[in-house]
């Protein structure tokens, strides 16, 4: 029995109504589509090196200083303090020095 990746199998056969880990993929008619193992594992490649090119974004999102900050360094930044909104520029600043956006080649 194979195990079919879902994601791999949708990029490899955009035309694929249904596709099941197990029973593979089927076409709108109900027909079943010839699965070639190659075309699934190089989407799969392709979909892990587009995830790997967005890591950053994830490993980045949960470190950011809320809106919350940002709403309340706004007001005090309109007060003439901009104490607060320097601290929350400095925090985005630090997460994306520790989580670098990757170079485009």
């Amino acid at each position: 029995m194979t195990i079919y990746n879902l994601d791999a199998v949708a990029r490899a056969y955009p035309h694929a109504l249904c596709i099941d880990s197990e029973a593979g993929a089927f076409d709108a008619d109900g027909n079943q589509i010839e699965l070639d193992q190659a075309l699934v594992d190089a989407a799969a490649a392709e979909l892990a090196a587009e995830a790997a090119a967005t890591q950053y974004q994830r490993d980045r999102q949960p470190e950011y200083p809320s809106l919350a900050d940002l709403a309340d360094a706004l007001y005090w930044s309109n007060q003439g303090d901009n104490t607060k909104l320097d601290e929350y520029y400095a925090a985005c600043a630090a997460v994306k020095a520790k989580y670098p956006k990757p170079e485009v080649n």
